[in-house]
């Protein structure tokens, strides 16, 4: 027992040491053993399950989060992800002995910390342990908190790849909330972009780490950088025209371009639907695989379907029937707006179409009800083989499937003869370019 209060002495000066230290707060993890003496002065608490200790500890621990956390605005370069994560598992599990919300530490962890560190794997996969650990406190304690930081933590798995991906499919269930599930589904289809931006974002501007991305609106001098990503969805480099029309390219990117801003956010806002439909959107897809692929998007092009899998599969278990309605709207407005490789387009297309099929299977009234937004997406262009494709599936559900009974089958019959005449008119498209084209 006496060397366990010699080394708890030891643990508790070192912390109060570095509470009454003002130079702590130019750099808070200067001292790495401090994460060493949170960590003891934790298993210590754990052993002597003595609220005594805890509330001894509790201060100087508070005081340490706090300067740690307030040394992030100064720019610090320096790696404090670990020491934070020890000092919140010290409030989940001690919290209630005295009297700690821990709700706003979670948040400014992810705000000022993760959104800084997510790119560094050590603490990526910190985090991830972390999350898994304390999964059930956070979501019965803290439900909001995942699915509002699901962007952050969608840049985490597109940046650390594969590695991390079994870790993250445990945590991805707490994502999703009714206010997040449909702004999720975007962005998990555009996992590939993501990755685009983020290492656009890493050639022009250096290691990530530290970096705090969501803030680089607000950055004064952000023209090269976004001159860069505009080089990334429009094809465009930064020297076409010469030095004029160089600078007048820069200049005329907005600082608060919808595309850019929505890819790198850290927190769920909702669905920003605007520009991924937009005529534009096609050109931005195409002129973003036509440079090579990198190790990074080439895991996030086989991770993807894997995540939407257990997405769909959480829909068809626990979301219910109006959520699914208007996620199949949504479904629709991004069928034909996919990153355009072959492989992950068709891995996508392929669990969409089954998502749908088994919706209308288990639910046939969907068919009559989705008529109109079925008929305004697929009826926009007839020159999309996607779509063709699923105005064909969606035939075979409705003659397989009904419409839902007596009630919808007048609906249901209309949507038919409506996806009939457009399959029709699209094979007498294609048949007539092929007349005008072959010699």
């Amino acid at each position: 027992m006496g060397n366990r209060d010699r080394e708890w002495d030891f643990h508790l000066r070192s912390l109060s040491n570095s509470a009454r230290d003002s130079g702590l707060a130019n750099d808070s993890a200067s001292d790495p053993s401090l994460l060493q003496s949170v960590k003891k002065l934790f298993e210590l608490c754990k052993a002597e399950n003595s609220e005594d200790l805890v509330a001894r500890v509790y201060p100087n621990i508070n005081k340490l989060f706090q300067r740690a956390v307030a040394s992030l605005s100064q720019q610090s370069r320096t790696s404090i992800g670990l020491l934070l994560l020890a000092i919140l598992q010290f409030y989940l599990d001690f919290g209630e002995v005295v009297l700690h919300d821990a709700d706003p530490s979670l948040r400014a962890f992810f705000r000022s910390c993760l959104s800084r560190e997510f790119s560094d794997p050590v603490v990526a996969e910190a985090t991830l342990d972390f999350l898994n650990m304390n999964k059930k406190k956070l979501l019965t304690s803290f439900p909001t908190l995942l699915p509002q930081f699901f962007p952050l933590l969608l840049k985490l798995i597109a940046w650390n790849g594969e590695r991390l991906e079994k870790s993250f499919l445990k945590v991805f269930p707490g994502l999703m909330s009714p206010g997040s599930f449909l702004p999720l589904f975007p962005s998990l289809v555009d996992l590939p972009i993501l990755v685009v931006a983020l290492e656009k974002v890493e050639r022009s501007s250096g290691s990530l780490i530290g970096s705090s991305i969501a803030s680089i609106q607000k950055s004064a001098a952000p023209e090269m950088l976004l001159a860069l990503m505009d080089e990334a969805y429009t094809g465009s480099t930064i020297g076409d025209g010469g030095a004029d029309s160089e600078s007048e390219d820069i200049n005329t990117i907005d600082v608060a371009d919808p595309l850019f801003l929505d890819l790198l956010k850290d927190e769920n806002d909702g669905i920003a639907e605007r520009h991924w439909t937009s005529p534009g959107m096609a050109t931005a897809l195409q002129a973003a695989i036509n440079t090579p692929q990198s190790e990074r998007l080439k895991q996030i092009l086989k991770m993807a379907p894997r995540i939407l899998d257990v997405y769909i599969a959480i829909t068809l278990r626990d979301v219910n029937n109006s959520l699914i309605c208007a996620l199949i709207s949504l479904l629709m407005s991004r069928h034909a707006t996919i990153f355009p490789d072959k492989r992950f387009s068709y891995e996508v297309h392929k669990r969409l179409l089954e998502f749908m099929l088994a919706t209308f299977h288990r639910s046939p009234d969907f068919i009559a009800l989705l008529k109109k937004p079925i008929m305004d997406r697929l009826g926009e262009a007839y020159d999309s083989p996607a779509k063709t494709e699923l105005a064909l599936q969606l035939c075979w559900a409705i003659g397989e499937h009904g419409g839902g009974g007596d009630s919808h089958k007048d609906a249901a019959r209309e949507l038919f003869e409506s996806l009939e005449l457009l399959l029709y008119e699209n094979l007498s498209s294609s048949y007539c370019k092929a007349c005008y084209t072959s010699p």
